[in-house]
């Protein structure tokens, strides 16, 4: 996915660690593996499960973690997701599309 390769890049230019997954399924998995994991960035339209069901896991199984959630809409506006988002607990909401700056400075602003 282009959003999600665009995210991975700008962030290790920063020196981020980045773990990508394509799906709140496999992001679960990498949560799992990975227990020093300190945000998750998830798109709240996805295949297999959606980010608001793994905003609600995230917050569930590690409440620790802070969540990133990014949306350009879908069938409803992407206002509309990210207002469900963020009532379930994301720490910060992007609509896309985004840029760079943008991505940096509202993870700057979640640690």
């Amino acid at each position: 996915d282009a959003v999600r390769k665009f995210i991975s890049i700008t962030l290790k230019r920063e020196n981020y660690t980045v773990f990508e997954a394509s799906n709140g399924k496999a992001a679960l998995l990498l949560l799992q593996e990975h227990r020093d994991i300190a945000i998750v960035i998830t798109d709240l339209i996805m295949p297999e499960k959606e980010g608001i069901a793994t905003i609600m896991e995230v917050k569930q199984q590690y409440p620790a973690v802070k969540i990133m959630a990014i949306s350009g809409g879908g069938n409803v506006s992407s206002e509309n997701y990210l207002v469900l988002a963020d009532a379930l607990g994301a720490n910060a909401t992007l609509r896309k599309p985004f840029s760079g700056q943008e991505l940096l400075m509202s993870l700057k602003f979640m640690q």
